[in-house]
């Protein structure tokens, strides 16, 4: 803990949920989230026809219905299922109480400039744009329908610029597998909804702030835009967005399951268990021989997949003497979503990865957690498994 409580800013986790000895059949994602923004009272952004109470229902019950369907094994959970008022910080607290692995929270965007379309995905982090803020600003002005929200919320108030100022202090420990999940939204709206892609964007939502998962804030479109409110009214466009963000869950699931699988086979190959306790006490395990099972990473048109784990992420280079790099040999670090990111080791299988995960959470660093490269270039978990059984595909 003073480890890291000597550093300022870190942001750890995305791309493989900690690997941890588990059962066959278990998943990374059992239980997600799902978040209708506003209600009640509280209706949120309002177009010519709709208001954004409304459509992030109607969208939010879709999504729950095809998870429900194609993937009965995760656990559903709504904030609200009805047009009721749900305080923000209830709605996290929903989120925290039931343990679960992922949070959407799904809204409608609004503008002054009418002819703004399309969507964007936010994670929690910094106001990275004037108009990132103003977003921030706006969904976050739910809490003013709460009664003693300074009170709840620390003296946040959503109508002071300076309030904001609070969320430039504070990184997301899940700010990776958030921004994984956001960038697999964005890409099936672009590609599959055919949305217009603003982009995935880092803002101070009160809702993210509180959680204890990943999470995401989903603006699928502006009721601001004429043409736009009609489609998110439609009920082509809303089972389009829905279908979009289930189909970035399946993909953010997979990738996080297949994480899990190689640290579970990296076990079961290096570790023996005895079947029955010993006399005397109980069940041990000895390390199996190392040369056993290295699965050596494949080639992909000869670039060769490496991993690293990656134990912290700074806003400003950390100096090479830091006290947060004591006792750690080979620390190097790459630049990534604006952030410098800190990795030990380099090696050409995942079994090899996960065993110095290992090492490094019983270090202290207890959210490593690994990450690969191609070529010293970063590459999302999916495609990382994609090549590694499927070497011979582009």
């Amino acid at each position: 803990m003073k480890r890291l409580a000597l550093i300022f800013g870190i942001a750890i986790g995305f791309m493989a949920f900690p690997i941890n000895v588990i059962s066959q059949g278990s998943s990374a994602v059992r239980t997600v989230v799902i978040d209708p923004g506003h209600g009640g009272r509280d209706s949120g952004a309002v177009g010519r026809q709709a208001k954004e109470k409304d459509i992030a229902l109607a969208i939010s019950l879709k999504l729950g219905e095809y998870i429900r369907e194609h993937i009965p094994d995760v656990e559903v959970i709504f904030t609200r299922e009805t047009d009721v008022f749900v305080p923000l910080h209830e709605r996290a607290q929903i989120a925290n109480d039931n343990k679960a692995d992922l949070f959407i929270s799904i809204h409608c965007n609004s503008a002054a400039n009418r002819a703004a379309i399309g969507t964007e995905t936010f994670v929690m982090g910094l106001h990275r744009s004037q108009a990132n803020l103003e977003v921030a600003r706006r969904e976050n002005k739910s809490i003013l329908y709460e009664e003693d929200y300074l009170e709840t919320y620390d003296g946040f108030d959503p109508h002071s610029p300076e309030a904001n100022i609070i969320f430039s202090f504070y990184q997301n420990t899940y700010l990776e597998q958030s921004l994984q999940m956001a960038s697999l939204v964005q890409q099936q709206f672009r590609d599959r909804a055919r949305r217009i892609d603003r982009g995935v964007k880092q803002a101070g939502f009160l809702v993210l702030y509180q959680i204890a998962m990943p999470g995401v804030l989903v603006e699928a479109g502006f009721l601001s835009n004429h043409r736009e409110e009609q489609y998110l009214i439609s009920e082509t466009g809303q089972a389009h967005i829905a279908s979009a963000i289930f189909r970035a869950f399946r993909d953010y699931r997979e990738a996080q399951n297949a994480y899990l699988l190689a640290g579970e086979n990296y076990r079961k190959q290096h570790y023996q268990y005895a079947e029955e306790p010993m006399p005397g006490g109980p069940v041990t395990a000895t390390v199996a021989s190392e040369g056993q099972s290295q699965t050596a990473a494949k080639v992909q048109n000869g670039s060769k997949i490496n991993f690293r784990v990656q134990f912290m992420s700074t806003r400003r280079k950390a100096d090479d003497n830091s006290p947060a790099f004591q006792g750690l040999a080979n620390v190097s670090h790459y630049f990534h979503e604006g952030l410098y990111k800190y990795t030990v080791g380099n090696v050409s299988s995942l079994e090899e990865a996960s065993k110095i995960q290992k090492e490094m959470q019983e270090a202290g660093f207890h959210d490593a957690f690994v990450v690969a490269f191609i070529n010293d270039e970063r590459i999302s978990p999916s495609e990382a498994i994609r090549l590694l059984n499927n070497p011979s595909r582009d």
